[in-house]
């Protein structure tokens, strides 16, 4: 009996240890069960899906603006677009997770409150000087450079601060 309880402590140690991730996850995000998940962690809220289709920067902006709120059952304002920390925030930087595959059939690896259509979303973030802002990536988890009328499988998250 003693023996059987010797070796069945370390399964039981990495059973909750493997729950740590999720319990966390949990509690940073609370789902609004009206489109929308709020991040306790950053204070923002975010859509809970992305616009579902290629879109430019400029379209991006606008999208997060004036058309994606009234595709929520309850009324928000101050939508956005994220900045790149933002969504570094949301990647599952883990070489074990396998993600899920998007319409567009590209993995992703993202908190689970989130579905994506596609795994590039703009930022907020432009260069001053070129006509170019910053892509995240969640198949590859990493960020890069482009031009902002570019609009194949690019995709808008938006995100607000809470009040």
């Amino acid at each position: 009996m003693k023996k059987r309880l010797f070796f069945s402590i370390p399964f039981v140690l990495l059973f909750l240890f493997a729950l740590i991730p999720f319990s966390i996850a949990a509690d940073r995000f609370t789902d609004n069960g009206d489109g929308t998940v709020t991040d306790h962690e950053l204070g923002v809220m975010w859509a809970t899906h992305d616009n579902n289709g290629d879109i430019n920067w400029h379209q991006a902006v606008q999208w997060s603006l004036y058309t994606f709120p009234y595709t929520l059952t309850t009324w928000y304002d101050n939508w956005r677009l994220p900045s790149l920390t933002e969504l570094q925030s949301l990647a599952i930087d883990d070489k074990r997770a396998k993600g899920y595959e998007t319409n567009c059939g590209q993995w992703v690896k993202i908190v689970p409150y989130i579905r994506l259509s596609c795994g590039w979303i703009w930022t907020s973030e432009t260069d001053p000087v070129a006509p170019t802002a910053r892509v995240f990536n969640f198949n590859n988890v990493y960020h890069y450079t482009v031009r902002k009328v570019h609009q194949r499988a690019y995709r808008v998250l938006p995100v607000r601060d809470l009040e």
